[in-house]
């Protein structure tokens, strides 16, 4: 059952970032770099946790900060179902203070020593000299230093695992009361989709589109392609098919995108009815090269130009949960 419950938060975090390490059966680093579609990192925080609360029926506790060392610091602050930051500018006051038994990596046998040298708080750890700790602990000692000053630029080991389906949700800042508002945010969400199911090299046949009312009613339509693909022009017209088909013209504060139904491309023959062509896959290539190299927002369709939703993707550094 745990490790089901694992499975299931970590495809949750699926819909958020691509690139997650998992660090135990019950922790995950997220880096939300190029993710987070016009969002702050608390914003997200704050999403991630109420799904899993009300979604999953447990509690996570989330620390947000700019490396894996401090968002792990962050995450065993106070407990249960709490968001914590520790940014740069924060070490001193929320973690120098703790006693240095609290540093991440620093081991039982060596609390003692560090007593005996005086070293009682993670702050007096940051302080000493650091060829003093490298002679009295070696490559520990200057990890140590390290970790207590906040340094880490250790990447987010991402070993990806192949999703079963793939999707994107946005929750918006005020609510949209009509097919033409809605439209833009659909083709950023599918755009966000069949990239990252480019990515993967799978294909899918099955779109599902959901809305959330500002009364917190969820629709969710879905149909199915008669091939499988990952055109973003054959998957957005049809889930401009299913938005159409279901929306009801009440005021929208959630939209959501997700394939189903997944394939991965070297397994299966394109069937004789797909629309797929080589132009359309050499643009969704050359689409995809630009992303890769300059972020999701570098190129937009003309039909998002007027889009006056802040729904643009945040390229600064990097961004870890």
């Amino acid at each position: 059952m745990y490790r089901e419950y694992s499975n299931k938060l970590y495809n949750l975090l699926l819909e958020y970032t691509d690139i997650i390490e998992r660090f135990s059966i019950d922790e995950c680093f997220l880096d939300m770099t190029g993710f987070l579609m016009g969002r702050t990192l608390e914003d997200v925080a704050k999403e991630i946790n109420n799904r899993v609360r009300n979604e999953l029926k447990f509690t996570v506790n989330i620390g947000i900060a700019h490396n894996k060392l401090l968002a792990k610091m962050a995450s065993d602050f106070e407990k249960p179902d709490k968001i914590h930051t520790l940014y740069e500018n924060e070490i001193e006051k929320k973690m120098w203070t703790l006693p240095a038994s609290e540093l991440f990596m620093l081991g039982r046998k060596t609390v003692p020593k560090l007593l005996n040298m005086q070293i009682k708080t993670i702050g007096d750890v940051a302080k000493t000299d650091k060829e003093i700790l490298v002679r009295k602990f070696g490559k520990h000692g200057q990890m140590m230093w390290e970790y207590a000053n906040g340094i880490d630029n250790s990447p987010v080991n991402n070993v990806k695992e192949l999703p079963k389906s793939i999707g994107n949700s946005v929750t918006l800042a005020r609510d949209l009361k009509s097919i033409d508002e809605i439209n833009p945010i659909l083709v950023a969400l599918v755009e966000k989709v069949t990239y990252r199911l480019r990515k993967y090299q799978m294909l899918a046949d099955v779109i599902n589109v959901q809305l959330r009312t500002n009364n917190f009613i969820d629709y969710s339509h879905q149909k199915k392609l008669a091939y499988s693909t990952s055109s973003t022009k054959d998957i957005l017209k049809l889930a401009k098919e299913i938005l159409a088909n279901m929306y009801n013209g009440e005021p929208i504060r959630l939209i959501g995108v997700r394939v189903d139904n997944l394939t991965k491309e070297d397994e299966i023959q394109l069937s004789f009815f797909s629309n797929d062509n080589s132009k359309q896959n050499n643009l969704d290539k050359t689409l995809d090269n630009i992303t890769n190299k300059y972020g999701i927002s570098s190129i937009t369709r003309a039909s998002k130009l007027n889009v006056d939703i802040n729904y643009k993707e945040n390229q600064d550094n990097k961004k870890r949960i």
